[in-house]
């Protein structure tokens, strides 16, 4: 007998925090779903993984756990979980069993407007003057400044972590696509989301697709509630 999945775990990438999930949030919970928010401290991919582990140990039942961005690693390793019914992909890195990161990148264009400015700390942030440009360019001015100002930054080192399981492949998976994100190449997106088996949805959106296309977005996650549950 299945169970209806009403549980959505939302976990964000780097130069970001939570916050930015407020807009699918909003409309996700409207439609009667529990949705839970994850803070990464993006300090290592083991920490990361380890605060979704915790939200997802929260869960009343099955549910779904979406990835942003880098957050999109941290789902892949932790999407194992037992209350993982599903797994949804949003402008988001996915690397295989073996893989990091940063070879995700391997054989694809550059992303020259999506600049990181590394500290002697070896922790990154967006750079300043380009960050709309590259992070979010399809936001109104307030909302880019907001997302550029409030950025976490990450240690630079989580790139090049192997993952040791990829979640993917033994869970159905979505995945929601900006056709000018400016921080992956689109063939890059592509080959990832096809790599995996997902139903793709491709729309206008940069980056920051989670916050310009909240709409579409939330509704992949119920699609895939609805249909992980079928």
């Amino acid at each position: 007998m299945n169970t209806d999945i009403t549980n959505v775990v939302l976990v964000h990438g780097a130069f970001a925090d939570g916050s930015g999930w407020r807009k699918v949030y909003d409309r996700l919970t409207a439609r009667g779903l529990r949705v839970s928010v994850v803070q990464n401290p993006l300090t290592s991919l083991e920490d990361d993984v380890t605060a979704t582990t915790r939200v997802l140990d929260q869960q009343d039942g099955p549910a779904v756990l979406v990835g942003h961005s880098w957050g999109g690693t941290v789902i892949t390793e932790a999407g194992l979980h037992p209350n993982v019914a599903a797994l949804v992909y949003v402008a988001a890195l996915a690397p295989d069993t073996g893989e990091t990161s940063a070879q995700q990148y391997e054989g694809f264009a550059p992303t020259p407007e999506f600049v990181i400015d590394i500290g002697d700390d070896g922790y990154g942030f967006l750079a300043r003057d380009s960050f709309a440009a590259g992070f979010a360019a399809d936001l109104d001015e307030n909302e880019a400044a907001f997302l550029r100002d409030a950025q976490v930054p990450v240690n630079m080192s989580v790139f090049a972590v192997p993952v040791t399981k990829a979640a993917w492949r033994e869970r159905p998976t979505w995945a929601v696509i900006g056709r000018d994100d400016k921080a992956f190449d689109q063939a890059m997106l592509q080959h990832m989301a096809t790599r995996m088996g997902a139903e793709i949805t491709t729309v206008p959106g940069s980056h920051a697709v989670y916050v310009s296309q909240a709409d579409v977005v939330a509704d992949v996650i119920a699609q895939a509630a609805g249909a992980a549950t079928a």
